[in-house]
């Protein structure tokens, strides 16, 4: 299947029409050099990017070279599509950490040590830093009309609430990058979400007018993925965004969104962001399946791809913690320090303990009535003695003489006392 085919049955072409014509046939006859722009404004891409991200996938898996343009010029500017406000300017030392972080997460999709297509990363304050505004204007201003700028959809909606002059030029430095990746890397396919529309066709446009090559520069975007019950994709049921980083969405946050998606989303999702073939995904989509079977699947490809084996091992486990009924000491034992600090901010039923409390030990049916866990020290026994239900640690208590100790704890800081199968208590003990 060639590159197009693939994107097509995928889904993820905005729309065909948008296929300067030509394209198909020129990407199936060279090997061609294609770019997507990333924002660096902040430090981490979100689960938003990773549609323009297969992009880059499946142009380098189908044999063509790939390049991501991190915005070094263009992220102290700010891109107005989509925001009804301008952006934050941020310094060049903030954009150069960001371009770092975001290079790093990239490495996860791209292979930028491959031997006859190797991904790259470019900036175009290489460029840019080179270029005098008035070199700017001859140049490059002269060749886009002023009424075709206006009738760009960004701008057109900033109209009424004001655009400033450097946010209406961003379209001009976006079309630029084109011209200068046409020029001195070959690049001839500009791709980006459907809202990227208007810039990445001012490129197209200022290489037809500037240098006159007529059907050499095209231009495809995906559709904006949206969710089926019409929430923002990309945001949780709080309103926060899902991070690539780890440290602002953990694995088991990451891999809950996209195990907690509808069925119909699921399968959706599984052809834009997975590399999973036809015949599996209409397996993994089938009536009569195990509830979530193609959730399962779509959440375990992410997240490993994303976070890695360790992020999806830590990922299961804190789901098994959380859903299993019954968890066994040793997969509790398995939780490192980080997973057990997640779990204990994640619950409702966490209790700081002072850890002194239970340094000489501390009958097991007193500990549960302090805690809170029972009402009474006689509701501890039944529930111990008659109804059985109570566990420490993944191990059954039938002893109500049994002595709590601090030195149980798991990392020294962590226990965990069950009643019935589906309260759990997270002791933590502090000081």
């Amino acid at each position: 299947m060639s590159f197009i085919e693939e994107l097509r049955w995928r889904g993820m072409i905005h729309n065909e029409s948008a296929l300067i014509p030509g394209t198909e046939t020129f990407i199936n006859e060279n090997q061609v050099s294609g770019y997507i722009g990333f924002d660096p404004t902040g430090d981490s891409l979100h689960i938003g990017n990773l549609a323009t991200i297969m992009l880059l996938v499946h142009l380098q898996r189908a044999g063509h070279k790939p390049i991501a343009l991190v915005g070094g010029a263009t992220g102290m500017v700010g891109d107005p599509s989509g925001r009804d406000k301008e952006r934050q300017l941020l310094s060049l030392e903030q954009l150069q950490h960001n371009q770092a972080c975001i290079r790093k997460q990239l490495e996860h999709f791209l292979d930028f040590e491959a031997d006859d297509n190797p991904a790259e990363m470019v900036n175009n304050y290489d460029w840019f830093q080179k270029i005098g505004f008035l070199d700017f204007l001859r140049d490059v201003g002269k060749h886009v009309p002023i009424n075709y700028m206006m009738a760009k959809e960004s701008v057109k909606k900033r109209l009424e609430t004001g655009i400033s002059y450097t946010e209406f030029a961003y379209q001009l430095l976006q079309g630029y990058d084109f011209l200068h990746l046409y020029e001195h890397h070959g690049v001839r396919l500009q791709m980006g979400g459907a809202d990227q529309w208007g810039n990445i066709t001012t490129g197209t446009e200022l290489i037809r007018r500037k240098l006159g090559h007529e059907e050499k520069a095209f231009a495809i975007t995906c559709p904006l993925i949206t969710r089926e019950d019409g929430s923002k994709f990309g945001k949780t049921a709080s309103g926060e965004s899902v991070w690539l980083d780890g440290n602002k969405t953990t694995p088991y946050q990451f891999y809950q969104y996209w195990l907690n998606v509808s069925d119909a989303d699921a399968g959706k999702y599984l052809k834009v962001f997975t590399l999973k073939t036809k015949d599996e995904i209409e397996a993994l989509t089938a009536e009569d399946l195990p509830v979530r079977t193609a959730q399962k699947a779509l959440a375990e490809e992410v997240t490993m791809r994303v976070h890695g084996q360790d992020g999806l091992d830590a990922a299961l486990a804190l789901t098994d913690f959380f859903f299993s009924r019954k968890i066994s000491a040793e997969r509790l034992a398995s939780l490192s320090p980080a997973m057990w600090q997640e779990v204990a901010n994640s619950s409702s039923d966490t209790l700081e303990v002072p850890k002194a409390q239970l340094a000489n030990g501390m009958n097991i049916m007193d500990f549960m009535a302090e805690a809170g866990i029972v009402n009474s020290k006689g509701e501890a026994r039944r529930a111990i003695t008659k109804d059985q239900s109570v566990s420490v640690n993944g191990e059954k208590c039938l002893d109500i003489d049994l002595s709590l100790q601090a030195s149980d704890a798991f990392h020294d800081t962590y226990l965990l006392i069950q009643r019935g199968k589906k309260n759990k208590y997270i002791v933590a003990l502090v000081g």
